[in-house]
């Protein structure tokens, strides 16, 4: 039996993370390579993915960094053909770029809603579309990073609202289609996740960041690790039979406002 957390239980693989400059995403490729995973990394901005490798291959570990936009097709198309061409065929793909703003429905503009509908959904289709021919088959896993808002409607959210809906759609029907050939599909939502550039921007003031806490049943923020941990197991053997499902990692977020508090005096 396959043990997820074993040491190298990721050596000889090779991962594709999109999104990977900051954040969770950076943190699941840090974490892939410490368990022995070869990893290539994409963000639009090529002075941040180098850095953003640099911090992997510093720690002795092989990664390449690479511009590409995941609401360009071929740019992600290219970078996946030079990832092949350095490490090989890709076992393992994170498709995690994310754009997200506050501003309530009557306040945004098309363009506004289209930007982030491109980054979050047409840019997932993009990443695991493109990695189809690349991919190690059978046996290879993809990863899409949605959100609670997926399931659960926000006010000043109905852009990021939709795109992931569409994600978590989009995980079930390639799971469906792409099951016969060995490849597994599935998505992590991750609650509020602490050092983050979506929490500095939903929560940024330390009074916000306490009333979101207070309604988290947990009543904490995640880590990138809890994030990074949770994609590890379903990169490993042990979720083998695990395919078209979204896994919360979200401290109880989707189930709603846990403020009120129902141990009371026996807490």
């Amino acid at each position: 039996m396959t043990d997820a957390f074993k040491d190298q239980v990721l050596a000889g693989k090779v991962a594709f993370v999109a999104g990977a400059s900051s954040g969770i995403n950076l943190g699941i490729a840090q974490h892939f390579a410490r368990a022995g995973a070869k990893v290539a990394l994409i963000s639009r901005s090529h002075e941040k993915i180098v850095a953003a490798a640099k911090t992997i291959t510093d720690e002795g570990h092989e990664a390449i960094g690479m511009a590409a936009d995941v609401r360009d097709f071929n740019s992600v198309d290219q970078a996946m053909a030079q990832a092949r061409e350095k490490l090989g065929n890709l076992d393992i793909v994170i498709s995690g770029a994310a754009g997200n703003f506050v501003a309530p429905a009557l306040g945004m503009s098309s363009n506004g809603f289209k930007t982030v509908v491109d980054i979050d959904l047409i840019g997932t289709f993009n990443v695991l579309r493109a990695s189809f021919q690349y991919l190690n088959r059978p046996g290879a896993s993809l990863i899409s990073i949605t959100a609670p808002q997926a399931v659960n409607p926000s006010v000043f959210q109905s852009h990021v609202c939709a795109a992931k809906a569409g994600i978590n759609m989009l995980t079930k029907c390639l799971a469906m289609e792409w099951g016969p050939a060995g490849v597994r599909v599935n998505a992590i939502s991750p609650g509020p996740i602490a050092d983050t550039e979506g929490m500095a921007r939903l929560a940024p003031t330390p009074e916000m960041e306490t009333a979101i806490k207070s309604r988290i049943a947990m009543r904490d923020y995640g880590t990138k690790t809890d994030i990074a941990d949770t994609a590890l197991f379903l990169s490993t053997d042990n979720a083998k039979y695990i395919t078209g499902t979204i896994v919360d990692c979200d401290g109880g977020s989707k189930l709603g406002d846990a403020g009120a508090d129902a141990l009371g005096e026996f807490a």
